[in-house]
């Protein structure tokens, strides 16, 4: 039976709501929206909307990190579960989150109010463990996770902050709100990001609309004109495209019948392709400031004491018939 996101609503807005156990594999129209847990390696929150056949799985402990998103039953994303096993490895897939630097800093230092800080690759947001704030199945399935400084982040990041995302999954539309607060008594600085790894079969099927007429390349650190794609035949593509003219891009995958498209705040200044040679991925990155913004301060965001920045980015998922 198929239900338009219009119907969901309605249903959903007569106050039946998931209880939040174990997933039955049973289940009546009334409950289009549940969030449920898998246990496991690492507590699993996974959110659906049946109707749609839609479901996001987020791991809270891993970097609040998204590791699956499905759309009528297809995946959308990639994920490298045997290096996501390992806690010691990065996570290759998913969507990870940045902040509060996006890509990598010149020995992964900057220089704050004359004192120098180590930062990795990306922060430290996409390794630390999340909390779960809140929860609702009315008119989405959506899950809020916090994360807030501690003694480990002020060591590399002076800075009490509080961020808190909101993920919401209805119909094709992921939706990911990001809300930034600076709970110090001095103006902070930083990037934010996120880094999706969307599953391909064969890049050359692929083709872009991008918002963008120029493109600097990451490995050899030339500008030059974009002319609308990628040279996927590369052992690794790594390019920033900016400025943007659009807060819109779009991907269309010719052999899955898939239209990606994504939406993202005027706070993001750059997207970022990056794709490696041989595997199943490739990475649209919407990115607040580019590498190094933390020293140079090219497009960093500052927040004054106690101010909040909110910011959302929003994926559409459509498989054609």
């Amino acid at each position: 039976m198929t239900v338009s996101r219009g119907d969901r609503e309605v249903i959903a807005r007569q106050g039946l709501r998931s209880r939040g156990c174990a997933e039955s594999h049973t289940f009546s129209i009334a409950m289009v929206f549940s969030i449920s847990e898998e246990s496991g390696q690492f507590l699993t929150y996974v959110l659906d909307d049946r109707a749609a056949q839609a479901r996001l799985k987020v791991v809270p402990e891993r970097g609040g990190i998204i590791t699956h998103w499905q759309v009528q039953g297809q995946d959308v994303l990639y994920f490298d579960a045997q290096r996501f096993a390992d806690p010691t490895q990065s996570v290759r897939g998913g969507i990870p989150i940045l902040f509060p630097i996006c890509g990598n800093l010149p020995d992964n230092t900057y220089t704050l109010d004359g004192q120098t800080y180590t930062l990795k690759q990306h922060g430290f947001a996409r390794d630390l463990p999340w909390r779960v704030i809140d929860r609702a199945t009315t008119a989405a399935a959506a899950l809020t996770l916090e994360l807030t400084s501690t003694a480990e982040t002020r060591a590399v990041y002076p800075f009490d902050f509080c961020l808190t995302f909101t993920y919401q999954v209805q119909g094709d539309r992921l939706v990911l709100r990001q809300r930034h607060q600076n709970r110090s008594d001095r103006p902070m600085p930083f990037s934010t990001g996120l880094h999706p790894y969307f599953w391909v079969q064969d890049k050359l099927q692929l083709s872009f609309s991008l918002p963008a007429t120029q493109q600097f390349d990451h490995i050899t650190q030339a500008t030059s004109a974009f002319g609308g794609g990628f040279d996927v035949h590369a052992d690794e593509v790594d390019v920033a495209l900016r400025p943007l003219s659009a807060t819109q891009a779009t991907v269309h995958d010719a052999q899955r019948h898939l239209t990606l498209t994504m939406q993202w705040s005027a706070a993001y200044s750059a997207l970022v392709f990056w794709t490696v040679k041989g595997k199943d991925y490739y990475c649209l990155e919407p990115w607040s400031a580019g590498r190094n913004a933390m020293n140079t301060g090219d497009h960093l965001l500052w927040l004054d004491p106690q101010g909040v920045l909110d910011t959302e980015v929003v994926l559409t998922a459509n498989f054609a018939a």
